[in-house]
């Protein structure tokens, strides 16, 4: 019974990043693989944390790559696309950050590269020329980004605060390197 239990938290805990997304109505912003990436980043904060910017950096990427390059028919459905996806992923990871923070989850490596990220990623949102198609989309991208950027600058300081009174204990070498969750 125990067992059959724990198997179904685990199985329900995996389905999280697409159920949430798919409750919104919309596809999933996440390809199968990247599903797979954060069901394998589950157990470790910062591989989560950083499975996450890899994702976000990707679709940045990709739309500024679009409002580079030559017009091509579809543009503007295609940005609108890629910032609805950039801000499903980027809303999911602050629901990340807003559970893993309160249990003393160790992210004091991820969460300086995830605060610098913000900054490359408002710039890449900024990158097209503003229409109607795409605006609204842009303006909730960029507000996730901003919710971002304050959740990591917040918990930088609390991990901080909270590392230095509660140290990790020391690893044996080649031990699983993870938080110790209070």
């Amino acid at each position: 019974m125990r067992i059959r239990l724990t198997l179904v938290l685990f199985a329900s805990l995996l389905s999280v990043p697409v159920a949430l997304y798919a409750q919104r109505g919309q596809e999933s912003a996440l390809t199968e693989a990247e599903v797979e990436a954060l069901r394998d980043s589950a157990y470790v904060a910062n591989d989560r944390v950083l499975t996450f910017i890899k994702f976000l950096d990707a679709r940045s990427a990709s739309i500024q790559t679009l409002a580079t390059k030559p017009r091509q028919p579809g543009r503007e459905e295609d940005l609108h696309a890629l910032y609805e996806q950039f801000t499903s992923i980027a809303d999911e990871l602050d629901d990340n950050l807003d559970d893993l923070g309160p249990r003393h989850r160790d992210m004091r490596k991820a969460l300086p590269k995830l605060l610098a990220a913000t900054e490359r990623w408002a710039t890449a949102l900024k990158t097209p020329a503003d229409n109607e198609a795409y605006n609204m989309s842009r303006k909730l991208a960029l507000e996730a980004v901003r919710d971002l950027r304050e959740s990591s600058t917040q918990l930088i300081e609390e991990q901080k605060v909270w590392f230095l009174a509660h140290p990790p204990a020391k690893e044996e070498p080649g031990a699983p390197n993870e938080n110790h969750p209070h």
